[in-house]
Formats: C-alpha cells, sequence, structure tokens
C-alpha cells in the first residue's frame, strides 16, 4: 500500500530543483519564524568552482557518514553527484577506496560512458552502470546512493515496498518503487541499467529486488544520502516487527501523506544531513584533503 509498483512514464526534464513552500513562504514548518536565530541555510555560490568544492565536500560526508554507519562491503557501493558546471559528468568515490578513506583529493569526475575525465582511480563498473544510466535519463536527478547493506538487502529480497508502520517509514510513502528488472542480476551490462532506471521517474528512493536499497535527489548529495541511512534505518525496523509475528497497526494513508510532505522532503533530507555533516567537518578534517 506503500508504492507505486506500475512502470513509470516518461521522464521530466527540468532543471534546477525550486523548493516548494508553505503559504508563509517557509520551506518547512521546522524553519524558524523568529529572526536572529541559528538554523542551517541553503547555500548560495557566486561561481561554478565554489558550488563544485561545496558539492565535492558533501560528497564526501556523504561517504564519510555511510562508513560510519557500517555500510561498506569491500568495494561495492557508489555515490555521484553531478558536477554544476557540466552536467553531462558526475563526481563519484573512487573504486577500491574504502567509505572512510575517500577524500576530496581521490574523487573522480567521469562521463556517462564510464570514462574518467579527472582523477587517478578507477571507476566502479557496476556504479558506472546504474547511475550513469539514471543520471542521462533523468536531467533533474543531482545525486544518487547505493550500497550493499545488511537490512536494506534482506528486505529486498522479499520484493515488496515499505509498509508506513512509523512516521519515520511513513517519509516513503507512495514515494518508492519495487524494481523486479534485473533482480539479483550483477549490473555491469550497460541493459542492466537501462532496465533499472525507467523507475525512477517521481520517486527518490527504490528496493532493487535481490539487490538492495537505492536513493536519488534533484535537490542535495545531502538529502540522497539522508534518505538512503533513513530507508535502511526503516527496512531494518520492519523486518524486526515482522519477526514479532504481530501484525502491525499501519499509520493510515492520509497521515502517511501528510508526514511525507513534512518529514520527508527533499529539504528535509537536506536538514537532516547538516548535524552529519558539522559532526564529520569537527572530527574527520582529513577528508578536505
Amino acid at each position: 500500500m506503500s508504492s507505486v509498483l506500475e512502470r513509470p512514464a516518461e521522464a521530466p526534464t527540468s532543471s534546477k530543483f525550486t523548493l516548494p513552500k508553505l503559504p508563509d513562504g517557509r520551506v518547512s514548518v521546522y524553519q524558524p519564524q523568529q529572526q536572529g536565530l541559528i538554523y542551517p541555510e541553503v547555500p548560495a555560490f557566486s561561481n561554478f568552482a565554489e558550488e563544485r568544492l561545496h558539492l565535492k565536500q558533501r560528497l564526501v560526508a556523504a561517504c564519510r557518514a555511510f562508513a560510519l554507519e557500517g555500510f561498506d562491503y569491500g568495494f561495492a557501493g557508489h555515490l555521484t553527484v553531478r558536477d554544476p558546471e557540466r552536467p553531462e559528468l558526475y563526481w563519484t568515490n573512487p573504486m577500491c577506496v574504502h567509505f572512510a578513506q575517500v577524500k576530496v583529493s581521490n574523487l573522480i569526475l567521469v562521463d556517462h560512458l564510464g570514462s574518467v575525465v579527472e582523477g587517478k582511480s578507477a571507476l566502479n563498473r557496476a556504479g558506472f552502470v546504474l547511475h550513469a544510466a539514471v543520471h542521462e535519463a533523468h536531467q533533474d536527478i543531482v545525486a544518487m546512493c547505493h550500497a550493499h547493506t545488511v537490512y536494506g538487502t534482506a528486505f529486498a529480497a522479499l520484493g515488496k515496498p515499505l509498509d508506513p508502520i512509523s512516521q519515520d517509514a511513513a517519509a516513503f510513502f507512495e514515494d518508492h518503487v519495487v524494481i523486479k528488472d534485473e533482480a539479483g542480476a550483477v549490473a555491469v551490462e550497460e541493459k542492466a541499467g537501462t532496465a533499472v532506471c525507467d523507475w525512477f521517474v517521481g520517486v527518490r528512493a527504490a528496493i532493487h529486488q535481490n539487490h538492495g536499497l537505492l536513493t536519488a535527489s534533484r535537490f542535495s548529495i545531502e538529502s540522497a544520502a539522508f534518505w538512503f541511512i533513513a530507508l535502511e534505518r526503516c527496512c531494518r525496523q520492519q523486518l524486526m516487527v515482522e519477526a514479532t509475528g504481530h501484525k502491525p497497526v499501519m499509520v493510515p494513508p492520509d497521515r502517511s501523506r501528510y508526514s511525507r510532505e513534512h518529514v520527508g522532503s527533499e529539504y528535509i533530507g537536506w536538514l537532516h544531513f547538516q548535524p552529519i555533516y558539522e559532526h564529520l567537518a569537527a572530527t574527520q578534517p582529513d577528508m578536505f584533503d
């Protein structure tokens, strides 16, 4: 009851994402009405170089956050974000470098043909196949995340959508899909990426059957990363509840949609990531090397 399961229509081709606003002009109920308080603000940039550095630093922080969450599994897992000046290219973590060792200096810039344009490390072939296909097919998607996590992979074996059993899970209500195409196959052939990418129209998360979780953002790498962390957490919670043998009480559809709009937006994902970034910046300054 919590996912659109029909194959979606053709992808839109919008460019810069505009945050929807409340009637009072705020982008979220969490944004303070009182002036002068310390509160994260969405940054603005004066040039592409400034924006590029910002994106690379947040991409590295997302990788470090994945390390803290224990999302590493050998060389598996890839996070991407479009270059602001050349959107046909995207930045990603290097092949065979642990999430905890990713830094600004070892990121690689790649094109949709799988060629490394900037950087010294090789490209993760599976990451290229899936992410390049989605980025190329959906010009509105700016960032993606995927990792072989314990609970997300286990939940993906069930081949079903996440249920709205909590406010956290309701954030994904009608905003994720279950992908059965190429289920369980090692995605290193380009046709595998093509089969998967069509499902990302109008949603920000996917459960790839027998494979794992993927998230996409039309706003920021921070949002894509946080919602991946949240989706893994929700999969774990549902598996724990189902293991009790008792049928959980669902959040009603109308309340689930309300929660999704107010605690499940792109902006809220970005906002959730801000304390994660600040903590990493203070405790792991080597990530900026």
